[in-house]
Order: structure tokens, then sequence, then C-alpha cells
């Protein structure tokens, strides 16, 4: 009886034991791990499954956006590999009835971070996580990789399974940037190391093959998890090969394990009582094969051994005594003088001859040019008058023989001597090597010497603001830093601008995200020269974030501009293009109404988009009584080409304090201009825009000339190409026909220059009063596709019928010059003293806006 009960109790101490081991395999604990042979029959379906969490990092930054055109093009190359991934997590079946699942989830990333999806059931979810993949939008700013990869580790670590070890990371990225980026949660290797310390494993995935594999290298656990793996390529199988070598590496079981150690003698039990002798049994069944068992985790790292003790450093040497001065040397003896010369012998003196008869007076000599000393002299004193009396500067050829001296003539008035230099070739007003002549007195030389060194572009204040953003990259940035050093450099050199303390004085600020700005300036307490400030400069190292170009104006007026004491404050505003106006809310006139000239250079970003027009417009205070300027550039080694840096420098000392050398011109009566800019692709882009700054001069020029009685005068502005266009018609309101030149586009197509002439005949002829002067200046190099010279001549001869007076303004050496000779003949045997009053020559664009030549051209065009 006793037996039974004591039977009777181990039979419930083992239902509880087996019910306490029932409900530890239901939860996943130990059990399953550690003991799961135990408890076979009751938790097989539990313990059979094998979870493994996977989570997509996904970077959408702007150097991903903008690698390709069009922009989202590797990002839709991203969102398919990420989707096709998913597609290939399925069900595994291994050994003992053992099944992989998968637990899945992602985020996408630039200088912040989007949650696409938490961990979720791929059984389940699989189609809801595709989806929520594919609305993937791109961010397209700064790149935050280490950020989004510490968020990563903490979606692993607060969802999914309970298998610490089971936990892996996909980062898809380009590596961008590879240095001078500042990292705002650590940098990727503390990401990588966080990522260890929790067990976790990250697969570092490039976007193509080119990418900065030394930062991909970092981020992935080791070379095993970083292999040649990318997301996207032209080959379809290149990228699945990837997905599958990546499943491989997670669905492996791993190695046998060491055999473990033999375990303690067990202590000797005490003697049982002796039992009843029972029935032979039954033989049992065969039990279950064990299941295989889970996957060791890592050992713990070694410990790292104690390095020896570091010596103490030795003491300095002592200074060493300063050497006795050496003796001086014994002076050199001078050399000995040579046996003088003997003096010669006188010759005989001829007799005198007859007096000659006087001669007839003979004709006056040519005038002899200058010498190189006296031009060099009286260059600058005779520029003002020269171009006052001649309507041209005159510039001094190299010095030629001294001329015979005639006999004295009647004074004549002054005027100018120029001469035919090219057999049947005409020379503009203006051009290199034409005669000058004196014509300023000695008391007025003087006082132009005076004012020519009055002149001068300052005192002013300039500071540069530069965008440092992610799609600008290190070798831009470097340009840029290249291009803020020269401009300075060429305002001292060109522009005579003196930067110090009680003068010019000039400052930097880069930016680029939100908080992300650096100021240097000429007066910080560690940059006192120009030197120093340059230095600075080359030191300043590329943020790499976002681009907040209102708040990184409005950091620039509070923390420099403000500070400038000069009336005159030039800000040079370099960028790429379009700030995130979505995130930064302060405007980008932050600038405007204050009396700072604001320069907006856009250069188009590394895909070729053009900066947004509307907020450089907004930038540049256009708005304004006195609007800023803006230049447009293909990229950012144009910054530093010499055409672009004169015009530049131009631009930012146009408001210099010099005395006025403008002549004045007057019109006599009525009269009509219409100027004809050249819009043929030979000109090309900066050129035009050259000269449309050109035509907005004679414009103002034309506009605000004297007038005798009630003479009226009007301006309008047209372009030609193979097409006609007149940007604006007949007008005397300046500011409405500047806002028109302003706004012309360049065509950048064909030449027909007979077409050009009988556009603006008609539009002569449409504006009525016979009574009007009617004058034509067209820009033109000759070359016109399809004409001949009898074609030309006809229609010059048709203008000068009509009575229009036709001008030519030619630029460069690629001409013809047989052209050229035929729009300035009016149809008419060569006249050269027509032709010369009415053709003008520059060797090229920017000197249209070098000097007075607009002067010059003005001048000409108003006299009847």
């Amino acid at each position: 009886m006793q037996q039974n009960v004591e039977k009777g109790k181990w039979s419930e101490y083992f239902l509880n034991a087996l019910f306490t081991v029932s409900v530890l395999c239901v939860y996943r604990y130990v059990i399953c791990s550690c003991f799961p042979c135990v408890c076979v029959c009751v938790c097989m379906c539990v313990c059979s499954e094998c979870p493994v969490d996977l989570f997509f990092v996904l970077d959408t930054s702007e150097s991903v956006a903008l690698r390709a055109k069009p922009p989202n093009f590797y990002i839709d190359q991203i969102k398919s590999f990420t989707e096709r991934f998913i597609m290939e997590l399925k069900e595994m079946r291994h050994p003992c009835d053992r099944s992989l699942t998968w637990n899945s989830g992602a985020l996408h990333y630039s200088d912040e971070i989007i949650l696409v999806r938490q961990l979720s059931d791929i059984a389940t979810e699989r189609q809801a996580l595709i989806s929520d993949i594919k609305g993937i939008s791109y961010i397209g700013k700064g790149t935050h990789t280490d950020c989004a990869i510490k968020r990563g580790i903490a979606e692993l670590l607060i969802g999914g399974s309970h298998y610490q070890e089971n936990k892996y990371i996909v980062v898809v990225t380009d590596g961008h940037p590879l240095t001078g980026y500042k990292e705002p949660c650590g940098g990727l290797q503390e990401a990588a190391n966080e990522a260890r310390h929790h067990g976790v494993k990250v697969f570092s995935v490039a976007i193509s093959p080119d990418q900065e594999d030394t930062r991909l290298s970092v981020i992935a656990t080791d070379q095993n998890y970083r292999q040649n793996f990318t997301a996207a390529d032209n080959s379809r199988s290149t990228q699945l090969q990837t997905i599958r070598s990546i499943i491989d590496m997670i669905g492996d079981r791993g190695g046998i394990g060491n055999k473990g150690e033999r375990g303690h003698k067990g202590y000797k039990g005490d003697k049982g009582r002796q039992g009843t002798d029972g029935v032979d049994g039954r033989k049992g069944d065969p039990g279950f094969p064990g299941l295989a068992g889970c996957k060791g985790s890592p050992g713990p790292d070694g410990s790292q051994g104690d390095g020896g003790p570091k010596g103490d450093p030795g003491p300095y040497g002592t200074k060493g005594a300063k050497g006795d001065r050496g003796k001086n040397g014994e002076p050199g003896r001078p050399g000995n003088y040579g046996p003088p010369g003997t003096k010669g012998t006188l010759g005989p003196k001829g007799a005198n001859g007859d007096k000659g008869q006087r001669g007839d007076d003979g004709a006056p000599g040519p005038d002899g040019l200058r010498g190189d000393k006296v031009f060099t002299l009286y260059y600058y004193y005779t520029v003002c008058l020269c171009v006052c009396i001649y309507g041209s500067v005159c510039l001094c050829g190299p010095k030629g023989p001294r001329g015979i001296k005639g006999a004295p003539g009647d004074r004549g008035q002054i005027g100018a001597r120029v001469r035919e230099r090219a057999r049947g070739g005409v020379r503009g007003a203006g051009g290199e090597g034409e005669e000058c002549v004196q014509c300023v007195s000695k008391k007025e030389r003087k006082k132009e010497r005076w004012l020519k060194f009055s002149c001068k572009c300052g005192p002013l204040d300039l500071a540069f603001i530069v965008d440092s953003s992610e799609s600008i990259g290190s070798t831009n940035f470097a340009l840029a830093k290249d291009f803020i050093i020269t401009v300075i450099d060429r305002l001292i050199k060109d522009q005579q601008v003196h930067f110090g303390f009680n003068e010019s004085r000039v400052g930097v600020v880069q930016y680029s995200g939100d908080g992300a700005q650096e100021a240097v300036r000429l007066g910080d307490p560690n940059i006192n020269t120009l030197t120093e400030l340059k230095q600075a400069v080359r030191d300043l190292r590329w943020l790499a974030e976002a681009t907040y170009t209102g708040e990184a104006l409005q950091f620039s007026l509070t923390n420099m501009i403000d500070r400038l004491q000069q009336e005159n404050r030039v800000v040079l505003v370099l960028t790429d293009g379009r700030s995130d106006i979505t995130r930064d809310k302060t405007p980008l006139n932050t600038l405007c109404g204050k009396g700072i000239k604001v320069g907006g250079l856009g250069v188009k970003d590394y895909s070729g988009r053009q900066p947004n027009h509307e907020q450089l417009s907004a930038v540049v205070c256009t708005s304004d009584p006195k609007p800023g300027f803006s230049f447009v550039l293909e990229n950012f080694a144009e910054l530093l080409d010499d055409s672009f840096l004169q015009n530049l420098t131009t631009r930012i000392c146009e408001d210099k304090k010099c005395p006025n050398y403008k002549c004045p011109i007057s019109f006599s009566g009525d009269t009509d201009i219409v100027l004809m800019m050249d819009s043929s692709a030979s000109v090309g882009q900066r050129n035009f825009d050259s000269s449309k700054t050109f035509v907005k001069r004679l414009a103002e020029r034309f506009l605000s000339a004297e007038r005798s009685g009630r003479a009226a005068v009007r301006v309008a502005v047209g372009q030609y190409s193979r097409e006609r266009r007149m940007e604006a018609e007949l007008t005397s309101n300046l500011t409405l026909l500047t806002s028109k030149i302003e706004a012309a586009t360049f065509q950048n197509d064909g030449t027909d220059v007979t077409k050009a002439m009988a556009f603006a005949m008609e539009k002569f002829q449409m504006s009525g009063g016979g009574n009007r002067k009617r004058k034509l200046v067209l820009f033109s190099d000759g070359r016109s596709q399809g004409v001949t010279e009898a074609m030309l001549e006809k229609r010059v001869r048709l203008v000068s019928e009509a009575g229009v007076e036709l001008y030519v303004i030619t630029v460069g050496n690629q001409v013809s010059e047989a052209n050229l000779r035929s729009l300035v003949s009016r149809g008419r045997s060569y006249d050269v003293t027509y032709a010369q009053r009415h053709l003008f020559r520059v060797p090229d664009y920017p000197s249209l806006l070098r000097g007075v030549f607009y002067q010059t051209v003005s001048r000409r065009v108003s006299q009847a």
C-alpha cells in the first residue's frame, strides 16, 4: 500500500514537471534552446521555428538622387532591389523539422529618418511591406548614415524574435561622402561597433559598383558582409546574385560544435530496498531522434593585454653656446688702370662753301608717333578728352621714326588723324594701333592725372555666402574656395581695392543645413591679415548636409553684414540651386531693402539642372529700387574663367567713386533707334548676356541724352538668329526697356543677317513719322548662312534708300571682311570715310563692357 502511494506521488511529480516544461516551451525560453529533447512530444511544433529578423536601411539622400538623370533613377533601383529581396524571403525546412521564418521591416533616410514599416511577419505582411516600399519618395538632402544604422538597431531590439543572434541589417548606400563630413550620431565606426555589441550583423550593399568602398567596408560587420554586393546594376542577374548571397549567409547553420568535456563521476548511491519480482515487460519502441542543437553564441572577445609602462620623456638638452663671429675679410685691391691713349691730331679746317639760295617751302611732313616713355606718361591724361572730342579712345602704337620737319603751315582745327591700315579693310573706332594725337593742354593734363588716381573701387565691404551642401561635392567646394581667394586678389589688382581694418573689409560664410553655418572674416581674433584670412578660407571643411539658404542669409546678416561699416556693401551668394524651403522657413529675400547689393552666382548641379530661377531672383532682390545681379554658370570650374571674373569684379565695383568721364550726347530732332543683337550659336550664352548689358548701357545713354527743342528719342531692342524677335518695341520708357532686355533669352541657332535687316525695316515702317531720323545698330560678324555679297548689297541699298542709317558692331577676328564692307557701304561704291564712322570693332565680348566703348558708339550714333 505504501509503495502504491509513493508511486502515485511520483506520477504527480512527473505530470507537474511535464506541465512546467510545456509552459516554458510555449513561451520559447531556455527549455527549447538547451533541453529540446525533454519536451519533444509536447512542444515539437513550437520549438521547430527558427525566426530571423531582417531590417533594411535605405539611402535616399541628395547624392543618390542626383547621381543620374532623372533624379529618381537610382531611388527606383533601390526600391526595386528591396522589393525583390522581400519576395525572396521564403520559409526554409532544415533537418530535425526546424523551419526558418522571417520578420522584416525598413526605413529610408537622408538627414532625417523615415520609418517605412516596423518588423512584421513576412508570412502575413509581405505585400503590405512591399506596398510601403513602393511608396518611398526620396528626401534628397544630407547623408546621416550613422544615425540611420543606430535607428535600425533599435528597431531590431524592440521588435521581432527573442533570438538575439538572429538579427541582421542590410544597408543600401553610395557611401557618400568620404571625407570632410559632420556625422551627428557619432560616426559610422561607432554605429558599426554598437551593432557588434548587440550581436547585430550588418550587410553593406553599394548602390552601383563605383561607390565609396572605404566607407562601405566600415559599415559592414566584416569583409564577408561586404563582398561585392550591389543593389543597382545594368544586369538583373547581378542584383539577384547579391540577394541570394546574403540570404545564403543568413540560412547557414554553422559547423558542428566541439565535443564537450567529460562530466564528473557520480557518487555511489545508497543501497536500495529489495523489490518484489516483477513480470518481464515487453521491449519498448525506439525513441525519437533528438533535435539538432541551436547555433551557439560567439564566445566573448579576448581581453586586451596590458601594455608595458610608458617611459618618461627625457630632459631637454642644454642650449649650445653662441659661436664667435668670424673676422671680416680683407678688402680687395683696386685694379690697375690701363695707359692713357694718345690724343689724335686736329684735322684741317674746311673752306666755307658758297651760300645757297633759299628753297621753296616743303609740304608738311607726317607727325611722328610719340615715343614709349612719353606715351606712358600721358596715356591716362589724354583718354577722357580724346573721347569727348573724337568719340573714341586713342591708343598709341609702337614708337615710330622721327618725322621730317616741314615748313610751318597754317594752324588748322583740331581733328583726329586716321588712316586705312589694311588694304580694302576697315578699322573700327577705338581699334588697337590707331594714331593718337595730343589733344590736351598741360593744365588739363595735370587735372586729368589727378582725376584718374582719385577714381577707385571702394572703400567697400564684401561678404561671400557659399553653399556647402552635400550636392556640391568636395571637389566643387575646393573650387569655390579658390574662387573666393581669386576674387579678392583680382579686386586688389584690377580695381585697386585696399582691404584692411580701416578700409575695405571682407568675410566668408559657408552654410548647409539647419544650424550648419561657419563664418570667418578679416578682424577675427586669429585673422589680422589678408594672408591669414585666405588660409582660414582654405581650411574650411565641406559641411555636406541640406541646403538652408534663407537661414544662412539671416545668419550672415546678424553675424557679419550688420557689423560691416562701409556704405557700399556687396554680398555674393554662391549656390548650386535649390534651397529646402519646406523645412527652412526663413525668407530668401532677407537681405532686401537694406541698401545691400546682392549678387547671385547660380551653378548647375551635376545632373545638369538649372538653379531655381524664382529663388535666385528673391535672393538678389529684383524688386528693390536698385536690384542686384545674377550669373548662371555651367559648372564650378567656370568660376575661375578670366572673362567671368572680369565681368564679376566690374559688377562689384560699378558703384565706385569716379570722376564723370561721360561726354554728353544730344539729338537735334526726333529719332528712332533699333538695336539688333546677334543670338546665333557662334555667340554663346555668356557673350549674349554681355551684349544685353552693353545694349542696356546704350539705351540709357540715348534716352537720357540732351535734346534740342522738343526732340523725342525712342529706342527698340530686338535679336536675330534664324528667327527674328523684337524684345521691346520703340519706347521712351527706360525702366520698361531695361526689364524687357533683361528678359531676353538666347536662341542658339543659325544666322540670317539679311532677314534681320528686313525685320528691322518693317518695325520702322510701322512706327510712322516720316520726319523722324531712323538709325539701326546691328551686331554682326558679317557671316550669314546662304548669303552672297550681291544679296547683302541689295538689302543694304534698300535700307539706305528708306532713310535708315546703319551702324555695325563686330566682335572678334572670325569675321567676313567682304561682307562687313558691304554692310557699311550703303549699297554704293566703297567710301572709307563713311565706313570708318559706321563700323565698330572690339576684340571680344568682355571688351564691350570695358572702358568707355559704349560712349564711343552712342556718340557716333547720336551725331547727325
